[in-house]
C-alpha cells in the first residue's frame, strides 16, 4: 500500500488562530475607560494575554458612546457604534 495512503490525515490548524480574539459589542457595556484598546481589554481579563489583534463583531446591542482604537470592527458594528455616538480610530 503506498505511503500517503498509510500516514493518518492531517488538518490544517492556522498559527494566527491563536493570536487574535474576537468581541462582542454587549461586552463593551461594562468597560469604564473612555478609549478602549488592546491593553484595556486584556487588564479587564475579556481577551486573553497573549492576544495581538482584536476583532469587534456584531452581536448585542450598545447604549454607551465609546472610543476604539487600534480594534477592527465588522461592518455592522461599525454603523452601532457610530449610531450611539461614538467612534472608530484606526
Amino acid at each position: 500500500m503506498p505511503l500517503q495512503r498509510r500516514l493518518p490525515k492531517v488538518g490544517f490548524t492556522s498559527r494566527l488562530k491563536k493570536f487574535t480574539a474576537e468581541i462582542r459589542l454587549h461586552e463593551l457595556e461594562s468597560l469604564d475607560a473612555s478609549v478602549i484598546d488592546l491593553q484595556v481589554l486584556i487588564d479587564n481579563n475579556i481577551v486573553p494575554v497573549f492576544s495581538k489583534k482584536v476583532k469587534l463583531i456584531n452581536s448585542g446591542s450598545i447604549s454607551k458612546a465609546v472610543s476604539l482604537k487600534g480594534i477592527s470592527v465588522t461592518a455592522g458594528a461599525l454603523e452601532v457604534i457610530q449610531a450611539a455616538g461614538g467612534k472608530v480610530e484606526a
